[in-house]
This record gives C-alpha cells, structure tokens and sequence, in this order.
C-alpha cells in the first residue's frame, strides 16, 4: 500500500494550499481587478436604473433591484474570495442576458425607449463581463 500522509485538518492539505495560492496569484492581476470592480459597477448601476433611467414603481424595477444586487454581490464575490467564486462568471453572463431579456418579459408592451436602452446597455456590458471572467477562470485552470 502506498505511503499516504494523514492530514489532521483539510486547510492543511498541500492541494489546497497550492490551490489557494494559485487562486491568490490569479486574482491578484490588474486585469481581474478591473474586471472585478467593473462588475460591481454594472451590479450597482443595474439595481438604481429605475430610479436613474425613471421607471420605479413598475416590476422591472423590482426585477433590476434584485438582479443589479445579485450582480454586485457577484463582482465583491470575485474581489475578495476569487478561489471559490472564479466559476460564477456565467452565473453573472447570465444576469446580463435577463437584464437584455427583461424589458419585454416582465412589462410587455409597456417597456419605453429609456427602459429597453439602460436594461440592454448594462445588459450587454454584465453579459461581456460574465464571459470575460469565465474566459480568466478557464485559463487559470490550464496554467
């Protein structure tokens, strides 16, 4: 039998260790950083567009509250604990796509021109930033 050594404790483990450390050297480049805060940015700017774009008191206003929050817990996520968050990168594409989407399935027809500009603009920069994190944690991986 293979000599295995015993670990008291899993924080110990030199598997984690390692990968932790890799987790550290990863998210501590400037390009993960902007990506990071960019993402919280989006994440803010989502949940008080119906105050900013004027469409409060409607369900899409609930909807980009909940969704812009999400987002910006996402983005904080990815700054302060990178090693077990790194994979939620489509977890954010996918809030962009319902942010895109969001406009005509919870109003219908009653969405205006600012509603449909602000949900798709911040729509398409969190779906852009969901893939580029994706696209980081996957390289990451190969390294």
């Amino acid at each position: 039998m293979a000599d295995v050594a015993m670990h008291s404790r899993i924080e110990e483990h030199p598997d984690l260790l390692a990968l932790r450390a890799h987790a550290a050297e990863v998210s501590a480049k400037p390009a993960l950083q902007a990506v990071e805060g960019l993402t919280l940015l989006t994440g803010l700017y989502l949940a008080i567009s119906p105050w900013v774009v004027g469409f409060n008191g409607n369900p899409l206003a609930i909807s980009n509250l909940v969704t812009g929050i999400a987002l910006a817990v996402l983005g904080l996520g990815f700054g302060s604990a990178y090693e077990r968050t790194f994979g939620m990168g489509w977890a954010a594409a996918g809030i962009g796509a319902w942010a895109i989407i969001a406009p005509w399935v919870v109003q219908h027809a009653s969405a205006t021109t600012g509603t449909i500009v602000s949900n798709t603009i911040t729509g398409a920069v969190a779906l852009l930033l969901g893939v580029v994190t994706t696209a980081m944690a996957a390289r990451s991986r190969r390294t």
